[in-house]
């Protein structure tokens, strides 16, 4: 459950906006001075700070810069009563999510705390780690600015998630984020894709269609793995960087186009340009701010803060009443490699999640196995991970369909299903109470 900090001097409002928030269903702890706050958010998971303008001795504003020095991503939420649009302005400037002047109304509060505690799809990125901390800082700069920024990183390290943050930090921010898979779509529809085309251009074409680059226009484009782009379309990519207009495939003339490009790759485009894979004119004019993200062997003490995210994510997905980890299996999850990054945490966080029968995730609940960490062979695929959930559930309820399908939340008839496509079916051998079932069953029946 969030927790929020209610940063007031006055007596009264700190109780009235205590009650109300905790109506909503928040935890909510309370604070008379900036002092009183600072202490809390050293010894608190805080989710979102609200907090008054005007306090004696240190203001809102001397809050707010007091927690952007330790977290560029702490949400806070200012109220102010004789402020001017200036000193919004100045909030905003030093990092405010939003503001509320006085008086309002308790459903405004609630609506200004969803929005903020809830900003659509988009994750929070969550991390202790002082290399991470220094790249969120240095992104929510680049952010105000409108530079086309290249992430780096290997896979599951969070590029995406860190393109929505810069989206969300620049002024672009009310407008649309628009994410192409490069990797992901055939070279042949790529172009279309990107740059639109005019109806009756091509073979197909039966209608006109508005490319990536238009739809994003005035917001940020996501080039995810731009180093698979083709060579035959970089080119034309250069030029819509360059020129800041698209052509579509079929049009007769050029389309404007004011947009934020950020590019994603786990691939070495320095090597992909020696290679003649990557135009190097294409990657210099990417690559006007690099960022590269670490991969989380190299963040380790954000692998506990991360199961816990995940855990309580899942935990309230699924419905499961779990509390935590035992030290064994905290143990386990610090010790491995992590070659999927967060994206593999996330994985077998929710497996164990679905697994676990007990008060806490025990290390047999982690299903780190082929293709996962602790091993050689890279990342498992959909099919590999399902089959393996299959088994382990299996193996977990004794070989019991009717248990091991209520666990994986499917039928028995779709487990059955499952056993058979993955030619299991002849390997899996009854429950014990089962098969004693199954022969009480033949002894039963009559003697042909």
């Amino acid at each position: 459950m969030p927790s929020i900090l209610v940063v007031d001097d006055d007596r009264e409002m700190r109780a009235a906006l205590k009650e109300a928030i905790s109506r909503y269903g928040y935890g909510v702890e309370v604070a008379g001075s900036v002092s009183e706050a600072s202490v809390l958010l050293k010894d608190r998971e805080i989710s979102l700070v609200i907090t008054d303008m005007r306090m004696p001795r240190m203001s809102g504003i001397d809050l707010i810069k007091r927690v952007r020095r330790h977290s560029t991503t702490l949400p806070i939420l200012v109220i102010t009563g004789f402020g001017t649009v200036e000193n919004a302005v100045e909030c905003m400037k030093l990092g405010a999510s939003d503001y509320l002047m006085k008086p309002f109304s308790f459903d405004a509060l609630r609506q200004a705390i969803e929005r903020i505690i809830s900003p659509g799809d988009d994750e929070e990125i969550i991390t202790r780690d002082e290399e991470m901390k220094r790249i969120l800082r240095i992104a929510c700069e680049v952010a105000k600015t409108d530079a086309t920024i290249l992430i780096t990183g290997e896979s599951g390290t969070g590029k995406e998630l860190l393109a929505r943050y810069i989206h969300r930090h620049s002024f672009r921010k009310e407008r649309s984020f628009v994410a192409v898979n490069c990797a992901a779509i055939p070279e042949n529809l790529l172009e279309s894709e990107l740059f639109g085309h005019e109806k009756g251009s091509f073979t197909g074409a039966l209608e006109r269609k508005t490319g990536k680059f238009e739809l994003s226009n005035g917001g940020t484009l996501l080039l995810d793995e731009i180093g698979d782009m083709p060579l035959s379309l970089q080119a034309k990519l250069l030029r819509v960087l360059q020129e800041k207009e698209v052509d579509r495939i079929g049009g007769k003339e050029p389309i404007p186009v004011d947009i934020r490009v950020v590019a994603t790759t786990n691939r070495d485009l320095g090597e992909a340009v020696n290679s003649g894979e990557f135009r190097e004119d294409l990657y210099y004019r990417l690559s006007v701010f690099p960022i590269e993200l670490p991969p989380l062997r190299d963040r380790s003490g954000d692998i506990a803060l991360l199961s816990e995210h995940f855990l309580r994510k899942y935990a309230s997905a699924y419905g499961r009443e779990i509390a935590g980890f035992t030290d064994d299996a905290y143990g386990y999850l610090c010790s491995q490699p992590w070659r999927g990054n967060v994206r593999e945490l996330d994985n077998v966080i929710q497996r164990a999640v679905l697994l676990c029968r007990s008060e806490k995730i025990k290390r047999e609940d982690l299903l780190i196995g082929k293709g996962s960490a602790g091993s050689g062979s890279g990342p498992m695929t959909i099919r590999e991970m399902e089959r393996e959930l299959i088994l382990q559930t299996l193996k977990a309820t004794n070989n019991n369909r009717t248990r091991a399908a209520e666990r994986l939340g499917i039928t028995v008839r779709t487990l059955r299903n499952k056993l058979n496509e993955y030619r299991l079916e002849e390997k899996i051998s009854p429950s014990p109470g089962k098969a004693q079932a199954c022969r009480a069953e033949r002894d039963r029946a009559p003697a042909p």
